[in-house]
């Protein structure tokens, strides 16, 4: 209780500096930072805004795209929000917001929002890491300029409490030297959807490198992993990005609420050696985002680790799941406890020197369909992997059957050797394999009668199975072991 008392007067005065420090006290009307000249607003729907002013003032809002006046009351903190009705895609429109001064947003237009978080394989830039390519990317960032295209990035921050309010950013217009340090992966997904969709898309990037999946996550949420530490509120020690709450502290907390479509989650590698945690944690995060944002479930698209060397990484919990086939696994069942979902499979990208694969395109592309086929509702193309869905035995073949396969899988012609089988002594062998009407046919002279099944089921390895529209199908288990 005292450890309460201390965090929430630590908060309080922290806010009651940021209200002094912005004006907030003023007559002028103190917004976020992403709420400003050439932001981009979910279309038709109740759009949230908020922002901060004199206690109990009245705020009135005036849309230009229906000429419609909002009027919303500040509380005792000075804190005012509302929502705004939204048209069909369109703009520029201009916002007028005032308690007596009038601050005006203008260049605003009405599209697609999506939010795009993770770690370093989201945050990667179009122009690359450090002698770290993205293939040819320099030819689209040449090409990149689209005033339909507008970005957002989240400042990275590590807080050890809540904050209201991110640090400064702005809203930048699709042009080479935007792109260029801008998301490889999130750009990709947008160029195609505003091609596809011909209405404005906005890129909003939330993520930091080497973060785990813990420390977007609240406190609150991780009462139920409590071997998951938490940094005390007490505490004098310097925080980094690695530590649990940290970034939902300073960077998702204060951006929770603003209205988007969809969300792109690229993240895993910092919780490759806890893979049995990660299956009950990364659902856990999803369900948080969904209940704060106050949106229902709405679209949550994540993209598999892709194959590397992750057992040369230095890990504190060395044993057999170190293999980061197992967290791969821990992501694909992750789908069937996260409603309104899907995932990107990227077993034909990965490199075993670096765990930045060079093709963001591909991710980029694969994200577009799936959130085209899936919530768009665009027909005629396929969008998902095939994804493992049952076995069954007759004598010593065990047969594996497969979701999102309407047309067959594939080899392209080479043989299939990356299956493996095992008996109830749980010893596996390499087993001959092949495709039979959209299913896998895998047995083994060693394994008289199979009880499990797997495939790809290495740290890295380059996948051979397809679906005849081309998607990888991702490593898989039948096992519990």
């Amino acid at each position: 209780m005292i450890a309460c008392k201390k965090q929430f007067r630590a908060f309080s005065i922290s806010f009651l500096i940021f209200l002094l420090c912005s004006g907030s006290l003023s007559a002028k009307v103190q917004l976020p930072s992403f709420f400003s000249d050439g932001m981009v607003l979910q279309q038709q729907a109740n759009a949230a805004i908020w922002g901060w002013s004199k206690a109990g003032g009245a705020v009135k809002i005036t849309t230009s795209w229906n000429k419609k006046t909002y009027s919303f009351i500040a509380d005792d903190k000075g804190k005012w929000a509302g929502k705004l009705a939204t048209p069909a895609a369109g703009g520029p429109y201009t916002i007028s917001i005032s308690d007596g001064e009038p601050v005006t947003i203008n260049n605003i237009l009405i599209g697609e929002v999506w939010l795009c978080s993770g770690q370093s394989n989201m945050e990667m830039p179009m122009k690359g890491f450090k002698d770290q390519p993205i293939y040819g990317s320099n030819d689209a960032v040449f090409n990149s300029t689209n005033d339909q295209i507008r970005t957002y990035v989240v400042p990275r921050a590590v807080e050890r409490f809540t904050k209201d309010t991110s640090k400064t950013s702005s809203w930048k217009t699709a042009n080479p030297e935007n792109i260029s340090n801008f998301s490889a992966t999130a750009y990709y997904f947008g160029r195609l959807l505003q091609q596809q969709l011909k209405v404005p898309v906005a890129l909003i990037l939330n993520s930091y490198s080497g973060s785990p999946a813990e420390a977007f996550m609240s406190a609150d949420a991780l009462k139920a992993f409590p071997e998951i530490a938490i940094p005390s509120p007490t505490g004098t020690e310097k925080l980094s990005n690695k530590n649990a709450t940290t970034l939902y502290n300073g960077m998702i907390h204060p951006f929770v609420g603003y209205t988007i479509k969809g969300c792109l989650w690229y993240q895993g590698e910092s919780n490759y050696d806890r893979p049995d945690q990660y299956e009950k944690l990364f659902p856990a995060m999803v369900q948080e985002w969904r209940t704060e944002w106050g949106q229902g479930n709405f679209p949550f698209y994540f993209a598999q680790i892709a194959p590397y060397a992750y057992s040369s990484l230095p890990a504190g919990n060395r044993n057999e799941k170190l293999n980061s086939a197992y967290l791969r696994d821990a992501q694909r069942r992750s789908l069937a406890s996260i409603p309104n979902s899907g995932m990107v499979v990227l077993m034909d990208v990965g490199d075993e020197k670096t765990i930045h694969p060079f093709n963001k395109e591909i991710v980029g592309k694969r994200f577009a369909y799936l959130a085209l086929g899936d919530t768009y509702s665009s027909k005629g193309f396929a969008y998902q992997s095939p994804l493992y869905d049952s076995i069954s035995v007759t004598g010593n073949v065990a047969t594996i059957k497969f979701k999102n396969v309407p047309n067959g899988l594939t080899s392209y012609t080479k043989p299939l050797t990356q299956f493996e089988i095992a008996g109830a002594d749980k010893t596996f062998y390499p087993a001959q394999a092949v495709i039979a009407k959209g299913m896998i046919q895998v047995s083994s002279p060693l394994v008289a009668t199979p009880v499990a099944v797997r495939y790809a089921f290495k740290d890295f390895i380059v996948g051979e199975l397809f679906s005849v529209e081309g998607y990888p199908v991702s490593s898989f288990r039948t096992d519990e072991w």
